[in-house]
């Protein structure tokens, strides 16, 4: 997503736009592909904005998912991340570096098509696939396309 977009989004819900989020905002624009988690940016923001808190960091990541601006995604065990690819698609996550890779599947589900269909009112997806990214699976150690750790031989 780009900054203006952000911004734009932003000033339609009301929000002003201040120097704390506009850093966040920078990071979120830059390693938004990354899906960085409130430490990362946090960091990387402060570097542009020294004044800013964790917790200015957390009330804005908050914020923009409470708006619609960034999806949080939450796991069990591990550091919620910022998902700012807000298309459709599936999140490929690596159990090993937990490295969150995008990929948009050639085939959409027609989301009016399916609550037509069930009378279901869709509020929100989220798909994921969990295995091992490029980089680990080239490891020895990493799992077997079954999702088994493959032993070494020795």
């Amino acid at each position: 997503m780009e900054k203006e977009t952000i911004i734009q989004r932003l000033k339609e819900k009301g929000l002003s736009i201040t120097n704390p989020r506009l850093a966040i905002i920078d990071v979120l624009v830059e390693q938004g592909h990354l899906h960085p988690g409130a430490s990362f940016i946090y960091s990387e923001a402060r570097k542009k904005h020294g004044s800013l808190s964790l917790s200015t960091t957390y009330a804005t990541i908050n914020e923009f998912n409470r708006h619609d601006i960034i999806k949080a995604l939450e796991f069990d065990g591990r550091e919620n991340r910022c998902e700012v690819n807000l298309d459709e698609h599936i999140n490929l996550i690596c159990d090993r570096c937990g490295k969150i890779i995008d990929y948009k599947p050639p085939i959409s589900v027609n989301r009016t098509e399916v609550a037509k269909t069930t009378g279901f009112v869709i509020t929100g997806n989220r798909s994921e696939y969990y295995g091992f990214c490029e980089d680990c699976s080239k490891d020895q150690d990493s799992a077997s396309p079954e999702g088994k750790p493959r032993k070494r031989r020795s």
